[in-house]
């Protein structure tokens, strides 16, 4: 699966649990680390959980393996490596302090109303 396609996957999934403010930063011509940087945010630790629970089920359920998750236990900031696609799923009120968009101000930025849906489930 190419890391766009990955990405889109990523988002739907994202989606599908609610997340909020769903941004992508395309990386590939402003840093080695990923294609493709995901960012969200959830209202609460549950939904935070829940977010990165469906990304991980849904890249799983197509033969992609989770290469680390990290934060799961606090729910303020989870990170879900994918390799190619690094998903940042934060607490709404950690959002913000972090601003991850800000720091990568380089890469273009995408919302999720301008991601296409991955073909399988257009």
């Amino acid at each position: 699966m190419e890391s766009k396609e990955l990405m889109q996957l990523a988002a739907k999934a994202s989606d599908d649990k609610r997340a909020e403010d769903i941004v992508v930063l395309d990386m590939q011509n402003v840093s080695l680390i990923a294609d493709y940087f995901l960012i969200c945010h959830g209202s609460n630790e549950r939904q935070v959980q829940a977010i990165a629970r469906g990304i991980k089920e849904e890249v799983e359920e197509v033969g992609i393996d989770v290469k680390r998750l990290e934060g799961f236990e606090h729910s303020r900031w989870i990170l879900v490596d994918l390799g190619d696609v690094v998903c940042h799923i934060f607490h709404e009120d950690d959002r913000g302090y972090y601003n991850l968009e800000r720091l990568w101000g380089d890469a273009p930025t995408y919302t999720y109303q301008d991601i296409e849906p991955p073909e399988d489930y257009a």
